[in-house]
């Protein structure tokens, strides 16, 4: 599977309150969550966002709190990846859980930019600026994994699975 976008960038240690900002955790409803997503530091954010776009940012992206809205808010705004030097490992697996494909490649941050098209393959792994032409290498999903992005999370991926 492969996705291409345009990039959003962002900087190092951006937390979940920074993604959704606590004071809109009344509903848990995704198109809600959308609305708000990013605000804080980037309040254009939610208007310029098109389906398939890619988020890009640098070390410990998602720290702070547990909470599975932050990467819910960044799926519900139509983000297909985000790509990071490394994720706070809870997000992470929230990430994972809500089927939000994410990428780790340190090499590739400090290289792409914001507003560059860039394509992703999860299969092989490999990151294709389409504006400058450069290729990075990150490690591609084990298999399991790619089931539970393409059942659009674990619980998809349960019901799938107990159909069988």
């Amino acid at each position: 599977m492969k996705v291409s976008g345009r990039v959003f960038k962002y900087g190092d240690n951006i937390d979940t309150d920074v993604i959704i900002p606590a004071r809109y955790l009344t509903s848990a409803d995704p198109g809600h969550l959308r609305e708000h997503c990013m605000e804080d530091i980037d309040i254009s954010f939610k208007d310029r966002v098109k389906p398939g776009d890619i988020m890009v940012a640098g070390r410990n992206f998602g720290c702070g709190s547990s909470r599975e809205h932050a990467p819910v808010a960044i799926k519900a705004s139509g983000i297909s990846l985000v790509i990071a030097s490394d994720f706070a490992r809870i997000f992470y697996r929230n990430s994972i859980n809500v089927g939000l494909p994410i990428l780790e490649c340190p090499e590739a941050i400090d290289k792409i930019n914001d507003g560059d098209e860039i394509e992703a393959d999860f299969d092989t792994g490999v990151i294709t600026d389409k504006t400058t032409g450069e290729s990075f290498e990150s490690k591609p999903f084990p298999e399991f994994i790619k089931n539970i992005m393409a059942s659009g999370g674990l619980v998809g991926f349960t019901e799938s699975e107990l159909k069988n």
